[in-house]
Order: structure tokens, then sequence, then C-alpha cells
């Protein structure tokens, strides 16, 4: 093997074996910053060693071992070593006395599983969002700083800040290294899936920039979730956020043109789509059903796009049920965006003046003046209407919200056929 072929090994093993490792040694140290410092030194010795000794094995346990070698050292520098076999003497002893009195507790408790507390902790509350995404994409991504700002379009310092401080935050609120039991899980647990979510969408429909959009964000995220969905086989809203990206996944081949150009979902070519992700979808959705408790938002999402995966042509698309599971999801999660597609979905099934008479309800809403669909929508029902005149107007104001390039290109579009139509 050459030395390319092995520092390319050497990134392919990184990527996969990272999480764990990191995972591993922060349970160890009990520190998230410290793990992934250690973690690198590992990646070190393996750039320097590997490309004359060969790729282990087993890699990731060859990762590990210099991994856990390297935190021995650390302690044994800080003089630490010491209290901490003292340290995790009390907690193994705390967890026997708590396992003693409440065995049930015990045995569904997940906190063995490195990954799904290294999970929890990158998502804590405690930090921000953006904190969240990118110490996400950096533990359990594998990404380099590097990757992540060019994903996101922000500069290199930036990330790398942002990563700093959020290890520094976890650190001085000292955040447990755990899986959150009880309520407090389902309130951590929706913030984990937010943060995979956002990291699909980004990649789904990029914000801005040049490109429609991100698929290796995409992927990130969907690998996120179905890892997830392995951690935590009892939370249908998992298998419903998996369900939600695999369909949508499924469409990303025929979203977009030759040249890079966006296509709309009704002109998609339907035999693009990516049936193998479709099935996959629509069986994570049934896992999430067979759990025997109501759909949450992730879950009746995945069902209003498993009701346009199923139909072979646009016509066939059941508008009906897609109204009566957007109606769903604004009784559970109500939100202006959600009565925004709720309302494409009127105008679906009972015509484009029904619809719009819901758009033009929403124009006073404070929170999507500078979002740049509404204008759209409203753009394209008028259009549907035979009034191109304000239809045109729409079409321009929403070129002009929006941060991408390929979507102001494409509404622009759209505002100058209006400008050459007849009525």
């Amino acid at each position: 093997m050459t030395a390319a072929e092995t520092h390319r090994a050497i990134d392919a093993v990184w990527r996969i074996e990272s999480p764990k490792v990191i995972a591993g040694l922060a349970r160890m140290v009990r520190d998230v910053g410290l793990a992934e410092d250690l973690a690198h030194d590992a990646l070190v010795a393996a750039l320097e060693q590997w490309p004359e000794s060969g790729v282990p094995r087993n890699p990731g346990g060859w990762l590990m071992a210099v991994a856990k070698h390297r935190a021995i050292d650390y302690f044994r520098r800080s003089k630490l070593l010491e209290r901490k076999h003292e340290e995790l003497g009390h907690e193994l002893e705390a967890q026997q006395e708590t396992a003693v009195q409440d065995f049930d507790a015990a045995l569904d408790d997940d906190v063995g599983d490195d990954l799904l507390r290294l999970v929890f902790t990158a998502c804590h509350p405690v930090l921000s969002t953006g904190a969240r995404v990118a110490l996400t994409l950096r533990l359990l991504g594998g990404l380099t700083t590097d990757e992540i700002a060019r994903a996101f379009l922000v500069s290199e310092p930036t990330i790398a800040q942002r990563i700093v401080r959020a290890k520094r935050t976890l650190a001085d609120n000292r955040v447990p290294f755990e899986v959150p039991r009880g309520a407090e899980l389902t309130a951590r647990l929706s913030s984990v899936l937010e943060v995979i979510y956002l990291i699909f969408n980004e990649g789904y429909s990029a914000t801005a920039g040049d490109d429609w959009m991100r698929p290796a964000l995409c992927e990130d995220a969907l690998r996120l979730g179905r890892i997830l969905a392995e951690l935590a086989p009892q939370e249908p809203e998992v298998h419903g956020l998996v369900a939600l990206l695999e369909i949508q996944a499924s469409r990303s081949h025929a979203r977009v043109g030759p040249s890079g150009e966006p296509i709309l979902l009704l002109d998609q070519s339907r035999a693009l789509w990516d049936h193998l992700l479709i099935r996959r979808g629509l069986i994570a959705l049934e896992r999430a059903d067979k759990l025997g408790r109501p759909r949450g938002p992730y879950a009746l999402q995945a069902a209003i796009a498993a009701c346009h995966a199923r139909a072979r042509a646009p016509e066939e698309t059941d508008w009906l049920r897609i109204v009566r599971l957007y109606a769903e999801l604004a009784a559970l999660v109500p939100s202006p965006v959600v009565e925004l597609n709720r309302a494409v979905a009127v105008a679906m099934a009972f015509g484009p003046q029904a619809g719009l008479d819901l758009v033009d309800a929403l124009t006073l809403e404070p929170s999507l003046r500078s979002y740049h669909l509404l204008p759209s929508v409203r753009g394209d029902l008028l259009k549907k209407l035979g009034r191109v005149d304000e239809a045109r107007p729409e079409f321009e104001r929403a070129a002009s919200l929006t941060r991408n390039t390929r979507e102001r290109q494409l509404l622009l579009e759209r505002a100058r056929a209006c400008g050459s139509s007849t009525v």
C-alpha cells in the first residue's frame, strides 16, 4: 500500500471510528474536550506509524488503545491518576447501590452505551443551536473544522471558536457524560433530533451560497439518525425522523437539473427517486407506529412525505390525506410555517383560491416577514388563478429574500415567465 493509499485508509478509519474512540474516552475522563484531544493524539500516532507498519487488523481498537495510554500518561503527569481511581471507585459503588435499590430502572438504563452518551452531551441544551450542530459534526460526524465551515459557508476560525466555546461551556457547567432518564430524556431527545434535522435541512435546501443542495450534509445527518435509531430503538420520534430523512433524501437526484438548477417536487422525474431509500423510510415509519404511541412532529412529517413517495405520478398524490396530516401537525406544534405548508396542500386538494385565502391570512404574521417562501407560494397561487400581474412582484420579492443563488435564479425566471404570460 502506497503512502497516499495509507493516508486515505486512515481518513476512512477516522471517520468511522473517531466517534466511538471519543465516546469511550469521554466516559473515562469525563471531559469531551480532553477526550477529543486524546483521540487526536492517537490519530497523529497512526499517521506517523501506519505508513511504515501498515494499517492494523483492528484499526479502531488500535486507536482506542493508544488513546487510553495517552489518557493514563495525562493523569500521571497531572498527578490525578490516584484521584481518578478513587472517583471511579466511588462511582462504581454508587452505581451498584442504585442497581440494588432500583433493579428495573437499571435494566432500562442505557448509560453503558458510550456513543449514546456522546450524542446527548454534544447536543446538550446548555449549548446554542449553532454550537450543538458544529460539535455534533465534529465529534460524531468526524468532520474537520474546515469541512464544517465550508458546509455552512462561514469562516474556519468562526467554527473553531464555536467548537472551543462549546467544549468549555460543557466543562464549566459540569455537564454529566450520561444518558438522561425519565422526563428529562424526552426534552433532551428533542434537542438531539433538532440538531440532526437542522444538519439534514442545510444539506437538502441550502440557505445560502451557490448550490441548491449539499449532499454530504444530508449523508452525515442520515448516518447520525440511523445510529441513533439503533441506540434508542424504543423512541418512536427517532424512527419518525429517520423515516422523514430517508424519504426526503430519496428525491436528491431528481431535485437538481444538469446545470445545478433546482427542480420543484411536482416537476421532478419520479424515475430518478431512490426507491431503496423510500423503502427504508417506510419501514422506519412502520417501526415508529408499531411502538404504539401517538405520532410526534417528525413522524407526522414522515407520513406526509410518504404520501408523495407512494404516488407514482403527481396527480395520484393523496392531497386530502396530506391536508389532514398537516392539520394534526399544526395542532401538535402550532407554527406559521406549518400553516403555510398546509395552505399549499389545501390549494392542491381544493383549488388555488382556497389555498390563497389561507396564505393571505399569513401575510401579517411577523415571523414570516422575511421568509421567502411566503411570497413564493403566494406568487404560485396567483399565477394559477391567472393573476400574473400580481404574481410577478411576489416572485421578485421572494427572490430578494433568499440567500441561495440557485433559488434566486429560479424565482426570477418565474417572475419573468409572468411578464410574458397571456391571461
